[in-house]
């Protein structure tokens, strides 16, 4: 006996659209299985990817009345495609983009920090030079600085700069907010803040690359 799916020509339009809706899901799980097990190059992935997600966003607009959602036609029809849920609802884009934002991101991120290094180098060798060696001046100081340099994640642990501020702000931190350095400490950190900020200058190139 002959099973008919639909009934009229919106009911076999709908299957169509589902069976549609199947494929792609089902494409674009085996896509990311393919890109994640390096059997594919990230161009052609890109390109397949990109294809599969415009061809989702249009058919689900389609179907949007509906499907309630596409994770619940993944359950209904026990598709098992949790990859592809993940590029085609959640992310929208191919992986190979997510991976350029964030390194895009961090790269930002990191040249902002390594400019707020700076700037502290400079603040704390400029205000010993102008005689302010009260503790609750210099301690901010040397503080910010410390933080800002544990920030900067391509510099080593052990890091030259982070080790001999460290060591200040122990010192610091035992004397009175109203004590002064005397000229031969006042002396001795500058030459520490001037060495240690070379030390980070030359450290840049070789963390970049």
């Amino acid at each position: 006996m002959e099973v008919k799916l639909w009934n009229d020509k919106c009911e076999r339009e709908m299957y169509d659209n589902f069976a549609e809706l199947y494929a792609i899901v089902k494409a674009t799980e085996r896509l990311e299985k393919a890109y994640v097990r390096d059997i594919i190059t990230p161009e052609d992935y890109e390109l397949d990817c990109q294809k599969l997600i415009a061809h989702f966003k249009t058919l689900a607009s389609t179907l949007r009345g509906i499907v309630p959602s596409i994770e619940h036609f993944e359950q209904t029809y026990n598709m098992d495609c949790p990859a592809a849920i993940n590029r085609l609802v959640v992310s929208g884009v191919p992986a190979t983009v997510e991976h350029r934002a964030a390194a895009a991101v961090t790269a930002s991120t990191s040249a902002a920090i390594v400019a707020e290094c700076v700037q502290n180098f400079i603040t704390s060798m400029d205000s010993l030079k102008l005689n302010m060696v009260a503790v609750d001046q210099v301690h901010p100081l040397l503080s910010d600085l410390y933080g800002s340099l544990n920030k900067l994640s391509i510099l080593p642990h052990d890091f030259e700069g982070k080790t001999k501020m460290k060591e200040w702000i122990g010192r610091l931190s035992k004397m009175g907010a109203a004590d002064e350095l005397i000229e031969q400490q006042a002396r001795q950190l500058h030459f520490d803040l001037e060495s240690s900020y070379n030390s980070f200058m030359a450290a840049l190139p070789n963390a970049a690359s």
